[in-house]
Formats: C-alpha cells, sequence, structure tokens
C-alpha cells in the first residue's frame, strides 16, 4: 500500500476561552479528527460556518499548535523541532484576499518575501524573473509586479495569493475557502486556475469550503465536519449519490437545483434548532440535538468513523 502525503489521526485543538471572571472553559473547535491526502488528490472539507474546517487546515500547516494527535507529511511527523523544514512543502490560500495582502508592499514584495526568507535566489536578477514566472503562471502579467494590492480587483488579488503560496515550489497545499468572497463568475475561473496548477505541478489539496457544488467539482473525496468532527468521508460522487449521515443528507436537499420542475419534486430536509456552542458541546453525538433519528444511545455515546463500502465511512448509529 502506497504511503500517503498527509496523514491526520485523532487531531484536536482546543482554545481556552474565560467563561467567568476566575473560570476558563475549552472551546473544542477540532475534536478528534482523522484523515489522510494521497499525493496529488483534493480532498474536499465541508460543513457549516465555525464546525472547525478552518482551524483543520490553519493547525497543519501550524499556524496553530495542536493541542494533541498527530500530523505526518510523507510518512514524518511534524512538530515544533522540524516544522521550518516543512515550511517549503506546505502553504496555505487565505480566504479573504482583501485581508491577507500587506496593503503597504507591492505585488513583486508580497510574492518575493518567501523567496527572501527561504533564500530562493542568487541574484535580483533572479528573483525577478521567479516573481515574473510567478505571476504568468497564476494568470497576470510581469507589469503587475510594481503595483499595491488595492489596485486590483478580488479575483486577482487571490491569484496574488496563490503566486506567494507557490512561490517556495510546495507539494500541498490548504485552500481556505479561497473563493468564498469572490463573485461567481471569477469563481469558476480560480477553480479553473487551481485545476490548471495541480495539472501542471502535481499539487495535493486539501479545499476547504461549504459550497458542496464548488468541492464536488475540484474534489476527488469529501468530508464533512459538524462541531469538530468528521461525520462522513467518501468519493464526491458517492456522497452526492448516496449520503449516509443525516447531516450530510440535510446538506444535499439544500443545493439549489436550477430546473424548477425538479426543484417542486426535491425533499428538502430542513434541520430543527440551532448549532450548539462548542463551548457546550452535548454529550454523545453532537448532532443528536438536531436530528430526526435520534435515540437514547446517541446521547451516551459518541459514533466513531466507520467504513460502510469501499472507500466510504460515516459516524452514526442509526443510518
Amino acid at each position: 500500500m502506497a504511503e500517503h502525503l498527509l496523514e491526520v489521526k485523532d487531531l484536536k485543538q482546543y482554545f481556552p476561552v474565560r467563561s467567568s471572571f476566575f473560570k476558563k472553559t475549552n472551546l473544542k473547535a477540532v475534536d478528534g479528527v482523522s484523515f489522510h491526502i494521497d499525493e496529488g488528490e483534493t480532498l474536499g472539507l465541508v460543513g457549516e460556518s465555525g464546525c472547525g474546517k478552518t482551524t483543520v487546515g490553519r493547525t497543519i500547516v501550524r499556524l496553530y499548535k495542536p493541542t494533541s494527535g498527530s500530523i505526518k507529511y510523507k510518512g514524518t511527523e511534524i512538530d515544533d523541532n522540524n516544522i521550518r523544514s516543512f515550511r517549503k512543502e506546505m502553504q496555505i490560500v487565505f480566504q479573504d484576499p482583501y485581508s491577507s495582502l500587506n496593503p503597504r508592499m507591492t505585488v513583486a514584495d508580497i510574492v518575493g518575501e518567501p523567496l527572501d526568507i527561504h533564500k530562493l535566489y542568487s541574484s535580483k536578477n533572479e528573483r525577478e524573473e521567479k516573481i515574473a514566472n510567478l505571476l504568468s503562471l497564476v494568470g497576470l502579467n510581469a507589469d503587475h509586479s510594481r503595483r499595491y494590492a488595492h489596485e486590483f480587483s478580488g479575483g486577482q488579488r487571490q491569484r496574488i495569493g496563490i503566486a506567494r503560496a507557490l512561490a517556495v515550489n510546495p507539494k500541498f497545499i490548504v485552500c481556505d475557502e479561497p473563493v468564498s468572497a469572490l463573485d461567481v463568475s471569477i469563481q469558476a475561473q480560480i477553480i479553473n486556475t487551481f485545476e490548471e496548477l495541480q495539472d501542471k505541478l502535481g499539487l495535493t489539496y486539501l479545499f476547504i469550503a461549504h459550497d458542496l457544488l464548488v468541492v464536488q467539482h475540484i474534489s476527488r473525496r469529501i468530508a464533512v465536519m459538524y462541531l469538530g468532527r468528521i461525520v462522513e468521508i467518501a468519493p464526491s460522487v458517492e456522497l452526492i449519490e448516496n449520503p449516509l449521515h443525516p447531516y450530510t443528507q440535510s446538506l444535499i436537499s439544500a443545493i439549489p437545483v436550477p430546473d424548477p420542475d425538479t426543484a417542486k419534486k426535491k425533499h428538502r430536509i430542513v434541520l430543527e434548532g440551532d448549532v450548539p456552542s462548542p463551548l457546550d458541546v452535548p454529550s454523545g453525538c453532537a448532532f443528536r440535538t438536531r436530528c430526526r433519528y435520534a435515540t437514547e444511545r446517541c446521547a451516551k455515546e459518541i459514533p466513531e468513523l466507520t467504513k460502510r463500502s469501499e472507500g466510504h465511512m460515516s459516524a452514526c448509529f442509526n443510518k
């Protein structure tokens, strides 16, 4: 069996939050997440806002130090001692192209900063040539390098962010909702850019988003998160056509259908109640307070991700 490029096991990320003047409570942003990503594949990670998707991505690239669990890259566990050696292998593209770029820096400085930090050029001319090549790779002109981020549209700014991530020639990129702040027409262009770069450079993605259609388009497999846990993971076509977990079924039923006649026949599964606070997660299955299949067992035990068919895993006692 081939070794996975990235392997995450029982990853937990807790943030201490002051709940009263004398007391602190752990906010369980990520609570025991496990998955793997093979070289050259795209794993989509979806879920409601606040479910912990972004925290998973940022913890993997060590922007947050994990509370517990292991993250292995090419079989080697990443820790405080060796993280610097992995910085060139793993990069992240942030969600908001407006706040993730320094307004005081030119595009050449933004894209060239990783080259400076890792000393990836031997002369000024080589640096300028590399920046021009990176901009060309993401669909921008070399002339853009002298301008500032505020002079560009949202889509162009996100391309600058992608060029910055590619500067150190990484093999794995966390795409943290990279199209959610963009217009729909621009979203398609950026998604196509990601796919072209993957084919050209052999990249591997963790693609985080809340739009299932976007994730289905770009991903080979999809993992669904709810309140810090992965509740289902399956090949993208299998997940959309045969969802097993009640939460996944509800998400898929909410996907808009362009044909009015088909939309009328479609059964919409509406969830009752609100998402519980991660400061006070329900006992047992976190989804049970909104689940129409919940039983007494769901209140007492936490369902584990179990294999239901080839490549398809679900965390539910009743489905």
